[in-house]
């Protein structure tokens, strides 16, 4: 029978779930990474959803990855902790500095938390998005490897390093902002390459300098820093604070987890958590959010524009289309997570998608 390429998010969920169940990875773990992978998907940020499930497994497979590492605080005051992942994986490392970087935050009003020996944390919507569900402001930058030259030069040395702010509001979504400080999260290439497909000018340079839009040359040469020196210079303050600052690899110290087979990645998380009532009661705040976003959207729109959206919100749109018409995977994708569950007598086949169909002329809110 035939592969679908449409699959219900929960079941995919619950598949990647079980297939980390059996590598050797506890539930309670294996729950945290299948969550932020599929949440990636729903979000439209397919770069960083089960896609990942393959290099993951091959980390695990080849002890690149030690599930079973506990994370440990290793400094700590009322305010702050530094913690070491011990690699394990980045989604379980960064839940577990999140969940103490909100503890600190209730009870002093601020929190940060640095950790270093952690591995690819997925995406920094995935923290923000529980930080808002209890009343946080939350800013979570990560160090990567190396895929993106700084201004001026050719080869690669610093991390497309990414940055996210989330912020609550009232009847309106969330301000969530989550961004690469590349012109494109290298993962978007990475995808493009498994479709076949080019890219846009002006993503990548291949590895003499040269512009190109081949998604293959692209992956062997570096992405480009979005806004020129302005991104290479935000994604150089991540380094500084998630890398240089906790501990962990920074600059070309930060392994790559699809090329380097002989070291753990050593990547470098900050958090910096926020406690609204501190400033002022959080319903008076969430008022006043939604104010400013009814302001924005209330601005004059340029031709051709229908509505202007605050950050996150197409995401948060198309989290609410894929639940309802299920994720749809690329055919190379589907053909990695068979052959993996094949191995562990699991069929991605009971995980495709049975509601009712997205019809011709649904919208796609990711255009």
């Amino acid at each position: 029978m035939d592969l679908p390429t449409r699959f219900d998010w929960q079941k995919l969920q619950q598949f990647c779930c079980d297939i980390f169940v059996k590598a050797g990875v506890a539930d309670e773990k294996a729950k945290i990474v299948a969550e932020s992978l599929i949440q990636a998907d729903l979000r439209g940020v397919d770069s960083h959803g089960v896609v990942r499930t393959s290099i993951y497994m091959k980390r695990i497979e080849q002890s690149m990855i030690d599930p079973h590492a506990e994370v440990a605080i290793e400094k700590e005051n009322d305010v702050s902790a530094l913690l070491n992942g011990n690699n394990n994986f980045g989604s379980v490392v960064g839940s577990k500095a999140l969940q103490l970087a909100i503890t600190k935050a209730k009870k002093q009003g601020v929190a940060i938390v640095g950790v270093r020996g952690s591995n690819h944390f997925g995406t920094g919507a995935y923290y923000a998005l529980k930080a808002i569900e209890q009343n946080m402001i939350l800013v979570v930058m990560s160090n990567a490897s190396q895929t993106m030259p700084p201004t001026g030069g050719v080869r690669p040395f610093i991390g497309t390093n990414p940055l996210a702010v989330g912020i609550p509001a009232g009847n309106h979504r969330p301000y969530l902002l989550d961004m690469a400080t590349s012109v494109v999260a290298r993962g978007k290439i990475i995808v493009a390459s498994q479709k076949g497909e080019s890219i846009p000018l002006g993503w990548a340079i291949d590895k003499e300098g040269n512009p190109t839009t081949d998604a293959n040359e692209a992956l062997e040469g570096s992405v480009l820093p979005l806004g020129g020196p302005k991104g290479y210079g935000i994604s150089m303050f991540i380094d500084i604070f998630s890398g240089v600052l906790t501990g962990a690899g920074f600059g070309k110290y930060v392994n790559n987890m699809y090329e380097n087979w002989e070291k753990p990645q050593n990547v470098g998380h900050f958090f910096i958590a926020l406690d609204i009532n501190r400033f002022m009661n959080i319903k008076q705040f969430k008022q006043r959010m939604d104010l400013y976003i009814d302001d924005i959207k209330a601005e004059p729109k340029a031709n051709g524009v229908d509505e202007i959206l605050i950050p996150g919100e197409l995401e948060f749109r198309r989290e609410i289309e894929r639940k309802k018409n299920g994720i749809l995977l690329p055919e190379k994708v589907v053909s990695e997570l068979k052959e993996i569950g094949s191995r562990y007598g699991l069929e991605i086949e009971q995980s495709r998608f049975q509601g009712e169909r997205a019809k011709d002329g649904v919208t796609d809110v990711s255009k």
